[in-house]
């Protein structure tokens, strides 16, 4: 799945074009390593790294989501990390 579409399923970021300008800025890290593009793959087990507001979210990916579901379903796919 594209990482800016996980992102948006994940209700990490209001719209996908907000994500996607998430990560053509530069602003999201995968696996440690620095993502230029909303094309970015992700998958099972991954590490997001990304600011959000003053603090920056580290979170493990769980599964894959196959929608946009209720942010109650949504918190279901990742676990974060502190």
């Amino acid at each position: 799945m594209r990482i800016d579409k996980l992102l948006f399923f994940l209700r990490l970021a209001k719209s996908r074009s907000l994500a996607l300008s998430w990560a053509e800025a530069g602003h999201i890290r995968l696996n440690g390593r620095r993502i230029e593009k909303g094309s970015a793959a992700v998958r099972v087990g991954d590490i997001i790294t990304m600011p959000l507001g003053e603090a920056v979210l580290t979170l493990k990916l769980l599964s894959v989501p196959v929608r946009r579901g209720p942010a109650s379903e949504a918190q279901l796919f990742y676990q974060r990390i502190d």
